[in-house]
């Protein structure tokens, strides 16, 4: 084993027998997503490097604590990119903390999630022992998907060592438009939009104002931006980022305020939601951002009620949980999954769910 993967090993094993706990952390740009942060730190930034990168394959198998920017460096030269946009938050973000987040940007909209993406994956358990799960092609899972699995976890099972991700060629052309309508419009527009042809990678709305991103082959681009209308956005790239990185001044003003800033997934063809508050539509309607001073309860009854889930990204009051709560068939389920991973609760205590 590694001398760094051994050191991991040997610092799990002495949380497992005292009864302690470890927080996982790569470069800490997601900190404050989930619940407290509890537990010894476990820094993986040292267990860092690309392990394996096939262009012609569109695979790359990296460490764990790789930081994204050298992941994306190491793709640009031969035109291919991580299609899911992971968010950064942050110059220390790494692969791991990438996958365990699960979090995507708006290109999730038509490439899909982080989830989609993972291979394979190397896992240390919480009894010290490193578990390989898929692999590195994209037809290989028999059984159960643990690697797939992990994303989203929040590291509640286990340290994910390495991962295996599909990639893909960035697109030959793109173009971002810029349309003017009401919100029940644009997710009308977004809807009708997603049935066709059209070559639409991101959208956004945000005070009466909807962005397209249209990306493909230069013909496809073209003959959309025709069809649709609107303004060409300058310096689209940037608008784009800004919103993959929520620096932009709808989330400048989430960071400003004492209100809880809600992610809600929902239907794409869900009706505005008639909740207090200011909005940011993104995924053709499928995410909807909500400052608002509502409470949970409200929030998350109004997402039930049409078809999906809340979940408080940042500020507010936490009591009530970060994560929408589960179905107690789906609890038993992660229960015994973290029971058969991490026995002893070594990782993440309390990070998803209290009662983790």
């Amino acid at each position: 084993m590694d001398t760094t993967l051994q050191r991991f090993s040997d610092q799990i094993a002495e949380a497992s027998a005292s009864g302690a706990s470890l927080r996982i952390r790569g470069g800490g740009s997601k900190d404050w997503y989930g619940q407290d942060l509890h537990g010894a730190l476990l820094d993986t930034t040292a267990y860092r490097g690309i392990i394996e990168y096939e262009p012609t394959e569109l695979v790359i198998t990296a460490r764990c604590g790789t930081p994204l920017a050298e992941i994306e460096e190491h793709l640009t030269p031969h035109g291919q990119m991580l299609a899911f946009e992971p968010p950064h938050f942050g110059a220390g973000a790494t692969l791991g903390g990438m996958v365990s987040a699960g979090l995507s940007g708006p290109r999730r909209q038509a490439a899909g999630s982080v989830r989609d993406f993972v291979l394979g994956a190397a896992l240390m358990n919480g009894r010290g022992e490193l578990l390989r799960f898929g692999g590195k092609v994209m037809k290989n899972v028999a059984g159960y998907d643990v690697s797939r699995l992990l994303t989203g976890s929040l590291g509640m099972f286990g340290l994910i060592a390495e991962v295996s991700l599909k990639v893909l060629p960035k697109p030959v052309a793109e173009l971002s438009l810029r349309l003017e309508m009401h919100q029940d419009e644009a997710l009308r527009r977004l809807n009708e939009w997603g049935g066709q042809p059209l070559p639409i990678s991101a959208s956004a709305w945000v005070d009466g104002t909807l962005a397209v991103r249209l990306s493909g082959a230069r013909s496809a681009v073209d003959a959309a931006r025709a069809r649709l209308g609107g303004e060409v956005i300058d310096e689209a790239d940037a608008c784009w980022r800004s919103l993959r990185e929520q620096d932009n001044a709808f989330f400048a003003e989430a960071r400003q305020h004492q209100n809880g800033l809600w992610r809600l997934s929902l239907p794409s063809s869900a009706a505005p939601l008639a909740l207090p508050g200011r909005q940011l539509i993104e995924w053709g309607g499928a995410q909807r951002w909500l400052l608002t001073d509502a409470d949970a309860a409200t929030i998350r009854a109004a997402a039930s009620q049409a078809g999906g889930h809340a979940t408080l990204f940042r500020g507010g009051a936490r009591d009530a949980g970060v994560f929408h709560p589960l179905a107690p068939a789906v609890c038993t389920i992660h229960k015994q999954l973290k029971d058969a991973f991490d026995p002893a609760g070594v990782f993440n205590r309390g990070r998803m769910y209290r009662e983790f």
